[in-house]
């Protein structure tokens, strides 16, 4: 299983909205950045994420599963664009803030600190580890 982090801004997409979705899950749409592009392409079923709101809260705020791997976006007929099915696994008991993370040594090297503008980013077992902790939560 590998780990990633996929950033949402609240009030377009909010940890409420994923879980309202239930276990058929949702694509994460809309990703217009090769990079992130090629992150989801290199996902599986079965691999976790950080749910992470961007701009307004900037926090952890629950964990995701991805429930349908690459495929096309369906909110464009470009066919350079894919993008993953993911679905909501639990909330965070305390979300876990961006100041945290970046006043955390253990995640100086974090793509969400190094690469903030990425919108899925990977995430190494030791940084899911600590975060879950940070913020009271099962891994």
């Amino acid at each position: 299983m590998r780990y990633w982090l996929f950033k949402s801004e609240p009030d377009k997409w909010s940890w409420d909205d994923q879980v309202a979705k239930g276990d058929a899950g949702e694509e994460w749409d809309g990703i217009r950045n090769y990079q992130a592009r090629n992150n989801m392409r290199e996902m599986a079923i079965g691999d976790r994420g950080f749910f992470y709101h961007s701009n307004a809260g900037k926090d952890i705020v629950g964990i995701v599963e991805v429930c349908a791997t690459s495929h096309p976006d369906s909110t464009t007929d470009d066919e350079r664009w894919d993008c993953v099915d993911v679905k909501a696994v639990r909330p965070f008991k305390t979300p876990v803030t961006l100041a945290q993370i970046k006043n955390s040594p253990e995640l100086e090297d974090i793509a969400l600190v190094r690469q903030s503008r990425l919108s899925v980013a990977p995430i190494t077992a030791d940084e899911w580890r600590i975060i879950c902790k940070m913020g009271d939560t099962k891994p």
